[in-house]
């Protein structure tokens, strides 16, 4: 059985207690198919106040997350996981998507840090494997982007969906948005499920299903449309 430890360092470790005793990050790891451990960025530090930030070289406004308690807790974490893929949430990062999500299901092992304040020290780049941003905004820190990447990823990984082919349907799995899904009742306050959706044709449904994805995707996904067309697989 394929199986996934998450390995998060932050400052604020309890933000992660709720959102992953939930739905089926819970039960994946009661199943022991998900493995999810928090450190205190602040038990790393030297300091004998536990500051793990400081005033910027150069000036600026803000404070800067030092690099020393951030090394500590990565080669802590990674004593005894030498191989695990360490990552560092940015809002300079590279953009975080599915395609990215795929490739880290297939990790057995991965370590998130998360940045805090005005910034992280840029010598940090150095100890990790790559950053990643999960948008263009900013955040009050790392912590919300780490839940995004451990759900969006612990998703993927063999029997934590009961239903394993509706990964492949989702959006983003493919070129486009997914199609729009209707269920009972089959007419509300005015609004009707299209007919070809109870029609039994399966051949009109595949190709309704196909050219309402395309339209959704042009609709709310211009950039993607475009790539499409661009690619010629519309």
């Amino acid at each position: 059985m394929k199986t996934i430890r998450f390995d998060i360092i932050s400052i604020f470790p309890g933000m992660f207690d709720s959102p992953f005793r939930e739905s089926l990050l819970s039960k994946a790891q009661d199943n022991g198919i998900v493995e999810i451990r928090t450190h205190d960025l602040r038990e790393y530090t030297l300091d004998k106040h536990n500051r793990v930030d400081d005033t910027p070289y150069g000036g600026g406004v803000g404070m800067v997350m030092n690099i020393e308690p951030i090394d500590r807790a990565l080669e802590a974490v990674k004593k005894d996981r030498p191989k695990a893929h360490s990552i560092l949430l940015s809002p300079g990062g590279y953009r975080f998507d599915q395609k990215k999500a795929w490739e880290l299901s297939r990790k057995d092992e991965i370590v998130l840090v998360c940045g805090r304040y005005e910034g992280v020290d840029e010598r940090v780049s150095d100890l990790v494997d790559e950053e990643l941003s999960i948008g263009d905004y900013v955040l009050n820190g790392g912590e919300v982007p780490a839940m995004v990447v451990v759900e969006a990823v612990a998703r993927l990984v063999p029997g934590v969906v009961g239903d394993e082919q509706s990964l492949a349907e989702e959006s983003f799995s493919g070129e486009m948005l997914e199609y729009p899904q209707y269920t009972r009742p089959r007419e509300y306050k005015g609004r009707v499920v299209p007919e070809v959706l109870v029609s039994g044709d399966h051949k009109k449904i595949e190709a309704w299903k196909r050219q309402a994805a395309l339209e959704k995707t042009a609709k709310y996904r211009p950039d993607l449309y475009r790539k499409l067309k661009s690619d010629g697989s519309e």
